[in-house]
């Protein structure tokens, strides 16, 4: 343990060039949210009451939506995404497409209310979605 505390000491302090800047925002309680509220994933989860093993996991401020062990889905920026299948595409074929954060491919936004029309998307797109990877 000597050696890691050695180690540790022996590393130069790096400042990032940001470093004042986030300081000033932290100070000043301005930080821009980039994350979803408690209460998206909350309204989401309410819509899809009644499919049985509908989980959800936050990451990264951000909340990923399983159903029945697949990744279908998401809240992202507050908003309801779905991956786009061939089901999706099907069932919900007016429904604009919105990007989840840069870089990621498209999804499909909800803005259906319709319980029983997102159960029916959510149980055609389990058919469509990949099985999970195992973990080693």
């Amino acid at each position: 343990m000597a050696h890691v505390e050695q180690f540790s000491a022996s590393l130069p302090t790096v400042s990032h060039p940001d470093k004042v800047e986030h300081e000033r925002i932290q100070a000043e309680g301005s930080w821009p949210s980039m994350t979803s509220q408690p209460e998206s994933i909350e309204r989401v989860l309410a819509l899809l009451d009644g499919l049985e093993d509908v989980t959800h996991r936050a990451m990264m401020g951000e909340y990923i939506l399983y159903y029945r062990g697949k990744v279908v889905g998401g809240i992202y920026d507050d908003r309801f995404l779905l991956k786009i299948t061939p089901a999706s595409q099907r069932l919900l074929p007016d429904a604009a497409r919105a990007t989840p954060y840069e870089g990621a491919k498209d999804m499909i936004l909800v803005e259906v209310e319709d319980r029983t029309v997102l159960r029916d998307v959510m149980d055609a797109m389990w058919e469509d979605l990949p099985a999970p990877k195992r973990k080693k």
